[in-house]
């Protein structure tokens, strides 16, 4: 039996330093990135990106031909977010901020970060200008939470702002944006004044399907939240009680 080698562990502290000198730094770097409205470069290496995140391990693939190579053009991707996605790639630690739990490009252990910390900041999260630029992919987890510290009126409305801005940048109709999304709107929490509300303001303004309205009020007609199977009529954190509640299916988990 082959004896076994002294394994030896130099200090974490200044190796996560030197690694974090290299984020966004052009010396040594082999890759550039134009990221966001602003195209601002982004320095990066291809061969720590691609062993380090799937998403770029495809999207940096091909090797790049002779000369200088054309840089990867992220328009839609926030700055400060693709910056600490990078930071975590490079020295697997980041510090969070509201602007910065935008993109996540798959990172399971990233992304339940990001979830958390909005969860534990719903209210400042959902005012900031990183949740209006959050893609379709990104805002779902964050809809099927039941730890937002928010009520679901306001997260109504966050979504109805959320989906505008994402029907101007797009050019699309606000509910073929928001059709991803809205089904995890839970409405059934609303109480009836605040349902026909806003089921006049959908007629003006179209964001969620007649169909979703309908089961909602059929919670009310019913008095019973089981059947409409759970999550549409669970409490979140943040749920304001309301007097119909109690007729509903509130358990929280």
């Amino acid at each position: 039996m082959e004896p076994l080698g002294l394994v030896v562990h130099g200090k974490a502290e200044p190796f996560s330093a030197a690694l974090r000198s290299l984020v966004n730094n052009p010396r040594y770097s082999d890759v550039c990135f134009v990221v966001g409205q602003e195209r601002q470069e982004v320095f990066a290496h291809r061969c720590l990106l691609a062993c380090r995140c799937n998403f770029f391990q495809r999207l940096l693939g091909t090797e790049p031909g002779p000369g200088v190579p054309s840089p990867v053009v992220l328009s839609t991707v926030p700055t400060e977010a693709f910056l600490a996605v990078l930071e975590f790639l490079y020295t697997n630690s980041v510090k969070l901020h509201r602007h910065s739990v935008a993109v996540t490009f798959g990172l399971g252990p990233l992304q339940e970060r990001c979830v958390a910390f909005i969860e534990a900041h719903s209210q400042e999260a959902l005012r900031s200008q990183g949740f209006l630029e959050l893609s379709a992919a990104a805002l779902l987890p964050l809809l099927r939470s039941d730890k937002l510290c928010v009520d679901e009126a306001e997260l109504v409305r966050a979504a109805r702002s959320w989906a505008r801005v994402g029907a101007a940048v797009l050019e699309r109709p606000v509910a073929e944006v928001a059709a991803p999304v809205v089904k995890e709107l839970r409405l059934a929490l609303l109480a009836p004044a605040e349902l026909s509300a806003l089921e006049e303001q959908n007629r003006q303004e179209p964001l969620i399907p007649a169909e979703q309205i309908v089961e909602a009020w059929k919670c009310h007609a019913l008095r019973r939240g089981d059947e409409a199977r759970g999550a549409p009529c669970r409490r979140r954190r943040g749920t304001l009680p309301r007097e119909h509640h109690r007729f509903l299916d509130l358990s929280f988990k």
